[in-house]
């Protein structure tokens, strides 16, 4: 492990025999619950990079992290059938991860689409969930919020500087991040591309978007009702982007109503999904997370 990192790389095998990938942050086992990080749709395991370094090198609770890189994206391989790139393979990829890094439990936190695999777990096997960050995600998904993220990445750009692609991340999204700093922005391109001979190229599998532009949203979606309500006995934070388009004020509010033990914060000047490593958010999260444990000592 690099000292200047603060992480290691773990390479292990899917159950259907891809190889994948996680970072690991903090390696002492310091008896607290570790932590899960997982990333949103095209996302990837940098994108927990800051929150990891603060939960693993806490003074007071430090905690082991887990970041993990979803099949296709980051450093894990792609997969040649795209049908596998759904939240029932994903979740049954992270919980080969947990089990052969030897965690049997854990609190997760899950941005947008690792939100939704937090649920499908839930349904797999509950008893690895023992507390939840749910950030911009719930058990109803707005159509004009995947509306806007299907345009998003069918028009994704291709810059070739690292100053061209936080200015086209900008105008794409500035309007509901202006909560941002220009070291936010930087962050943000540092995590989503990778650098080749060709310039920066977006750092997940390309037909990913395929997944995204074949859903037919003139019609209804699916909820998770059924699959939130078995989390109604684990600790919870939903944390939510005041201008966020994929979740709800209503919604939030329906889950306060199934989830008796559920914690609330509003992001003010950020949209879908609030960056974790801004403002006060990681002493929140911390918080809860020795919060949550208390409630099992």
């Amino acid at each position: 492990m690099s000292s200047d990192q603060l992480f290691s790389d773990f390479f292990y095998t899917a159950p259907d025999g891809l190889d994948l990938h996680a970072r690991v942050y903090g390696q002492a086992n310091s008896g607290r619950w570790p932590v899960v990080c997982l990333p949103g749709l095209t996302r990837n395991a940098r994108d927990f990079h800051e929150l990891a370094l603060y939960l693993s090198t806490h003074a007071a609770n430090p905690r082991k992290v887990i970041a993990f890189d979803y099949r296709g994206r980051g450093q894990s391989a792609y997969d040649p059938d795209i049908s596998h790139y759904n939240v029932g393979v994903e979740a049954g990829d992270v919980l080969a991860g947990l089990a052969a890094l030897n965690i049997e439990e854990a609190a997760f936190i899950g941005t947008s689409r690792g939100g939704l695999i937090i649920h499908v777990l839930g349904v797999m096997r509950s008893t690895v969930l023992k507390a939840i960050v749910f950030n911009d995600i719930g058990p109803v998904i707005e159509a004009a919020g995947l509306a806007h993220i299907q345009s998003y990445l069918e028009r994704d750009p291709t810059p070739k500087t690292r100053v061209q692609a936080t200015a086209a991340q900008r105008g794409v999204h500035g309007k509901d991040f202006s909560a941002l700093a220009g070291a936010d922005w930087d962050r943000m391109v540092w995590a989503l591309y990778r650098e080749t001979d060709g310039g920066l190229v977006p750092d997940f599998d390309p037909h990913l978007v395929d997944t995204v532009a074949s859903l037919d949203l003139t019609q209804p979606l699916p909820d998770l009702w059924p699959q939130f309500e078995a989390l109604a006995a684990i600790p919870l934070l939903a944390i939510r982007g005041a201008n966020s388009r994929l979740l709800s004020i209503d919604t939030l509010q329906q889950m306060r109503e199934h989830h008796s033990m559920m914690e609330t914060i509003t992001v003010e000047g950020q949209g879908h999904a609030p960056f974790l490593d801004t403002g006060s958010l990681p002493n929140h999260i911390a918080a809860f997370l020795d919060r949550a444990e208390r409630q099992y000592m």
